[in-house]
């Protein structure tokens, strides 16, 4: 099927590894003209040799206000806004300082505030645009080990919903997706290093996981980044024209509902 991206301008925030990359990669597929973005200008240039034709970069921390504002001012509009960039960690309820709380707020959604901010009024300008944030099953089933990390995803359900209504009938689109747990760098790394602390395999702890952790999934693994970008690109898409205000799960069957 022919999305229709050709051209389009597209931003990929946290793109130069995991869920953002892969997401990155595929709309490039589909022609898009892609903005990678990640803290380091390394592993910016890394990720764009790696896409190849169609894709330039921006590093940017958009943890911080001067982050979001340097790339503003250097990318001053877009047609697509994937906010995917987002941090966790495990940690007691009891141990997290507020200081980890606005860590984790700043990032996971004032990142998404800035950038919509900074690029909505001109997509209603424009008639046309797409804005979608790369949330969490755990905004809907807030997982203990790490409540402040669910909280800031549940947080990204609310500010989608509200912006979708905020432009509504103006062509702009707004949606945000919810990933199950997925294979990322981040939780690769949690992974190995749990592994090696138990004297065990990675493979073990990923079994032990799903059966205690997350009994519900339906996959009993963890999903590929591969796996979430079609559903993000499909939403990037003119032909989604009729998908705003939603949240899309591809959770792998975690949370226990149809609807």
């Amino acid at each position: 099927m022919e999305l229709q991206l050709r051209g389009k301008r597209a931003l990929v925030t946290g793109s130069t590894a995991g869920i953002g990359f892969a997401i990155a990669r595929a709309l490039a597929l589909e022609g898009a003209q892609v903005i990678v973005n990640g803290r380091t200008q390394e592993r910016v240039d890394a990720a764009v040799r790696e896409i190849g034709a169609g894709a330039r970069g921006i590093a940017a921390d958009l943890g911080t206000a001067r982050g979001a504002a340097r790339l503003l001012a250097e990318l001053p509009g877009v047609d697509v806004l994937v906010n995917n960039v987002g941090i966790f960690e495990a940690k007691p309820f009891g141990e997290i300082p507020d200081e980890d709380w606005l860590r984790l707020f700043e990032t996971n959604v004032l990142s998404g505030v800035r950038l919509s901010r900074g690029y909505l009024p001109g997509m209603v300008r424009a008639g046309w645009g797409r804005v979608i944030f790369i949330s969490s099953e755990s905004a809907i089933q807030i997982p203990t080990e790490m409540i402040h990390y669910g909280v800031t995803k549940t947080a990204q359900l609310a500010l989608s919903r509200g912006l979708a209504e905020s432009v509504a009938g103006t062509g702009v689109t707004v949606n945000v997706v919810l990933p199950g747990p997925t294979r990322s760098e981040g939780v690769g790394a949690f992974l190995e290093g749990l592994a090696r602390s138990k004297g065990v395999s990675a493979e073990q702890v990923e079994r032990e996981f799903f059966r205690d952790t997350r009994p519900s999934s339906l996959l009993q693994r963890f999903e590929s980044p591969e796996e979430i970008a079609p559903l993000v690109v499909c939403l990037a898409s003119p032909l989604s024209s009729a998908m705003t205000g939603s949240a899309l799960r591809a959770d792998g069957g975690v949370v226990r509902s149809i609807i």
